[in-house]
C-alpha cells in the first residue's frame, strides 16, 4: 500500500472541465464509500472546490482510482487523463502541505483552502474512509499550514476573490454607491463577497436563495432584502451588479433571461460575476452587448496582482514545507518497518518466556538460585545472538564484510585490530 494523490486544478484544466468533476457536498460521502468499497483503495479523502478536485488515497493500484474518477463523472479517461497530475508518496505529501498553506491557490496565500481541507477530513471520517495514514497526513498538513502562516507573511496583502470582484466593479462603474447589487446563493463565498461590496455602500442590496430563510439571514446582516430564486425573472433588471455562487449542477441564469433583463434596463451595462463551479451563468451570456461576464478564473487572474510583494514569504514557506516533508517521510518509512520490528521483538519475547519458565521449574525443584540465574543469562545470550552469528559464519565472501559492518553498526561495536 502507498500514499497517492491525483487531481486537476486551475493550472492543469480549464473551467469547462473542472466543473464536470466537481463533487457536491450532498454526494461526497457516498462517492468516498463507492471508491473504497469497489476498488483496491484502503483509505480515501476528496477535496473539491471551485479551483480543484483532488483525491488522496492509500492504495496499491493508483490507476484504478484514477479510472474511478473518470467513470464516476461519466467522462472518458482519455479526456480527463491529460489534465491529471499524479503524485506518489513524497510528492503527495509536499503537495498537500503546499495546497493547505495557500501556495498552490489561484490567489496566493488565501486562507479558505485550509477550511476546505478540514471539511474534506470531516467528510472522510463520516464516510468511514479515513484511516491511520491519511489521518496522520492531514493532521500534519494542518500543523504545517499553521506554521507557514504564523512564521511568514504569505497571507499579507492577499487580494481575495471577493476583493477582486469589488475592484472589477469599480473599473466598470464610477461609484458602487450608485448601483444596486444582487447576490445569488447563501454560502461562504457570497457572504464574503457581500461583506466587501456593502463596505462600499451600494444603493440597494438583494439576496436570492432557494431557501428564503437563508437569504433573509444575510439580508438582515447586510440591511438588504431577500427573495427566492423563483423571483429572479422579475428582479434581475433592477440590479446593476449580479454575483452568483450556488451549488446548482446546472446554470440558473440563461441567455434568454439576461436578454429580457437588458431590454427592461434599456441596455444599461450589467456586470455579472459568476463564482460558481459548475457555472451558474450560461457562457453564451458573455457574448451579449452591454453585459460584462466574469468567471472564477477571470477573478483569479486579477487576484494574482501583487505577487512580487510576497516572493520572500513564498521562499520561507517552501523551506518550512521541505523540512516538514522530510520529517513526515521519515515517519512513513519507519511505519513500514513496524512489521519487521514487531516480528523481531516477538521472537525475542518467545525466547525470553521459554528460558524464564525453564528457570522457574529448576527453582521449584530446589536448584541453586545463582546457578539457575547463570544458566538463564547464558541461554538468553545464546538465543539472541544465534541468528546474527549464524548468518555471519555462513555468509559468502561477497556478503561477509557488508554483514559484519552492519552488525558492528547495529550493536555499536568497535572494530578489533
Amino acid at each position: 500500500m502507498q500514499l497517492f494523490a491525483f487531481g486537476i486544478n486551475h493550472e492543469t484544466a480549464p473551467l469547462s472541465l473542472r466543473e464536470q468533476v466537481v463533487f457536491h457536498a450532498e454526494n461526497l460521502v457516498q462517492a468516498l464509500r463507492d471508491l473504497v468499497d469497489r476498488h483496491p483503495v484502503k483509505e480515501a479523502a476528496i477535496i473539491s472546490t471551485c479551483n480543484r478536485t483532488e483525491v488522496y488515497c492509500h492504495t496499491e493500484e493508483p490507476g484504478q482510482a484514477m479510472h474511478w474518477l473518470a467513470n464516476y463523472h461519466k467522462l472518458k479517461s482519455q479526456h480527463l487523463e491529460p489534465h491529471l497530475y499524479q503524485l506518489p508518496q513524497e510528492r503527495a505529501v509536499k503537495h498537500a502541505f503546499r495546497v493547505a498553506s495557500g501556495l498552490d491557490s489561484m490567489v496566493l496565500g488565501e486562507p479558505q483552502i485550509l477550511g476546505q481541507f478540514k471539511d474534506a477530513v470531516r467528510t472522510a471520517e463520516q464516510a468511514g474512509t479515513l484511516g491511520l495514514l491519511l489521518n496522520k497526513l492531514f493532521q500534519r498538513t494542518f500543523a504545517v499550514a499553521k506554521t507557514v502562516r504564523s512564521e511568514t507573511d504569505i497571507g499579507a496583502s492577499t487580494v481575495s476573490m471577493a476583493s477582486a470582484a469589488v475592484r472589477l466593479a469599480e473599473r466598470i462603474y464610477p461609484s458602487i454607491s450608485e448601483q444596486s447589487a444582487l447576490f445569488i446563493g447563501a454560502g461562504e463565498m457570497i457572504e464574503l463577497t457581500a461583506t466587501h461590496f456593502t463596505a462600499r455602500h451600494p444603493r440597494h442590496v438583494t439576496f436570492a436563495n432557494r431557501t428564503l430563510e437563508r437569504a433573509q439571514h444575510l439580508a438582515e446582516r447586510f440591511r438588504g432584502r431577500a427573495i427566492t430564486l423563483n423571483e429572479l425573472v422579475s428582479q434581475l433588471a433592477a440590479h446593476d451588479i449580479i454575483v452568483s455562487c450556488t451549488a446548482s449542477t446546472l446554470p440558473i441564469i440563461g441567455k434568454g433571461l439576461i436578454e429580457s433583463a437588458l431590454r427592461a434596463r434599456k441596455h444599461r451595462p450589467l456586470l455579472i460575476i459568476d463564482l460558481a463551479v459548475p457555472r451558474d451563468v450560461e457562457a453564451e451570456v458573455g457574448a451579449l452587448d452591454d453585459v460584462f461576464l466574469y468567471t472564477v478564473d477571470d477573478l483569479g487572474n486579477m487576484a494574482r496582482e501583487g505577487l512580487n510583494v510576497r516572493e520572500s514569504a513564498v521562499t520561507q514557506a517552501e523551506a518550512i514545507i521541505e523540512t516538514q516533508v522530510g520529517d513526515f517521510m521519515q515517519w512513513l518509512d519507519n511505519r513500514e518497518l513496524v512489521p519487521t520490528i514487531r516480528a523481531l521483538r516477538d521472537d525475542a519475547e518467545r525466547a525470553r518466556r521459554r528460558e524464564f519458565e525453564r528457570a522457574l521449574r529448576r527453582l521449584a525443584r530446589g536448584d541453586d538460585a545463582p546457578a539457575v540465574l547463570e544458566h538463564l543469562s547464558h541461554a538468553l545470550t545464546n538465543k539472541l545472538l544465534h541468528a546474527p552469528t549464524h548468518a555471519l559464519n555462513h555468509a559468502n565472501d561477497d556478503d561477509r564484510e557488508q554483514l559484519a559492518s552492519m552488525l558492528r553498526r547495529l550493536y555499536q561495536l568497535k572494530r578489533s585490530e
